[in-house]
């Protein structure tokens, strides 16, 4: 090895090993699932400086000083509550790749692509597992809400891979009010329409939200080259939209901006995120 290769190859170890400890069962794990969650996206971001060391382009699309902001996260991972400074996501089931393992990724990725073509139906394989919880048992005077992800349309919906949504309830800081849900991959894509039809139950009684918090969706999906999940774009939906039917809600640029402060839509174009709301109450 030469220096540049010997630190690549580090990378991917411990890139490797980090991702092991991210997707350990429950049990097995000293880490709550959201430290499991910080763990895996270091784990993404240490594959994507190895994918950078071994690029022949000049400009290195993840960078020694980007790496070094990780380094304090790793030392402080068990007190760690901040917001992650990388737009990655962990890749659940998928193998970090050896420096040199390259060649047969190209052929994976061809078979992936082909066939995603926009325009006819097509399903997706079930890779990523879903982590939607049930609904919480009722409690007099007090309201559950369901909502239902039926569809997002999006202008390249048909050459998204493995596309999820990942839901949460923020507060007005960007705070979790409620466990982060993630949907399974999508059932099916059609024309530019990426379809759900997926449940999700809100884990807290409407009544006790704080002011001025939304519920979250992020959609979400696995880029082959890069070899990581991104986030493409977001949707919200305030307090004031909780209302039984229907709701269409508009796309915004990424990263997700959970204080609501610098928002982009993601196009001009009619499209949207398309919910239906179904309220509980004893």
């Amino acid at each position: 090895f030469n220096s540049k290769e010997y630190i690549c190859f580090s990378s991917y170890r411990l890139a490797r090993h980090l991702q092991k400890e991210a997707q350990a069962q429950h049990n097995n794990s000293e880490f709550t699932e959201e430290q499991k969650k910080t763990i895996g996206k270091i784990a993404t971001c240490l594959e994507l400086r190895s994918a950078a060391l071994q690029s022949t382009q000049s400009q290195e699309e993840f960078k020694l000083e980007d790496l070094k902001k990780l380094e304090p996260i790793l030392k402080n991972i068990l007190t760690y509550n901040k917001e992650f400074p990388f737009d990655v996501q962990p890749v659940p089931l998928r193998r970090i790749l050896a420096p040199g393992e390259e060649e047969n990724l190209e052929f994976e990725e061809d078979e992936e692509e082909g066939g995603a073509g926009a325009g006819s139906p097509d399903s997706f394989p079930a890779r990523v597992p879903g982590t939607l919880l049930p609904r919480l048992p009722s409690e007099p005077g007090m309201t559950l809400l369901t909502i239902r992800i039926e569809k997002i349309g999006l202008k390249d919906a048909g050459q998204c891979i493995d596309p999820y949504i990942t839901v949460s309830v923020k507060d007005l800081n960007g705070i979790d009010l409620t466990p982060v849900q993630d949907t399974p991959v999508a059932s099916r894509k059609e024309d530019t329409y990426v379809h759900f039809n997926v449940d999700i139950e809100l884990q807290k009684h409407v009544e006790k939200l704080t002011k001025g918090a939304a519920i979250f969706f992020e959609f979400k999906h696995y880029k082959p080259k890069k070899r990581f999940t991104s986030t493409k774009c977001f949707a919200f939906m305030e307090m004031d939209e909780i209302k039984p039917g229907p709701i269409v809600i508009e796309l915004y640029k990424k990263p997700t901006d959970f204080k609501r402060k610098k928002l982009q839509l993601l196009t001009k174009k009619p499209l949207y995120l398309h919910l239906h709301q179904t309220l509980h109450k004893e």
